[in-house]
């Protein structure tokens, strides 16, 4: 059962854009190689390696955090550690990339890359890994003790009586 499916759409959105960002990376690539053509004085095979290598490294990056996003929805657990810095990378590449597409590309594509963002934020700050159920739950039907969490004297950092009142000197 799908319970969260905000880390399932995260990690096929990033899969899908990882491979479309290398594909046209890697067609322009192409096309600047069967042009031929110098710009600047610059090696146009170089222009066309670079593009290239751009493309995978570029696409690589975002299907690594696309993984990242599988992980979390497979763990049912939020991200840490790489993981975590990796989607608040993707990110922030996001929303620089959707500031330079609104003024190079257009507003869809601006509008792609706010949504996309939109999603990773929202994976990084929903996820809590918890199960869907309410924390007092297990004290309301008389099943609580003291070691579970919600219930007076839990280990969730409740004090197991109130701290006393303070005196007058």
């Amino acid at each position: 059962m799908v319970r969260r499916p905000v880390a399932w759409v995260v990690a096929l959105v990033l899969f899908a854009e990882g491979l479309g960002i290398a594909a046209v990376n890697w067609f322009l690539g192409v096309v600047v190689d069967r042009q031929d053509m110098s710009l600047a004085g610059l090696d146009p095979h170089m222009m066309s390696v670079s593009s290239k290598v751009g493309g995978v490294v570029f696409g690589l990056y975002f299907a690594l955090c696309g993984l990242v996003a599988l992980l979390v929805a497979l763990r049912d657990r939020a991200p840490a550690g790489v993981g975590r810095m990796l989607l608040i990378s993707a990110a922030v590449v996001h929303g620089l990339l959707g500031a330079f597409a609104w003024g190079l590309v257009g507003w869809t594509a601006f509008l792609y890359m706010v949504g996309v963002l939109g999603l990773v934020v929202l994976l990084l700050m929903t996820y809590d890994g918890r199960p869907d159920e309410p924390a007092d739950a297990a004290s309301k039907d008389g099943a609580g003790g003291p070691g579970t969490p919600g219930a007076p004297g839990g280990t969730d950092g409740s004090p197991v009586t109130p701290p006393a009142a303070p005196t007058a000197p």
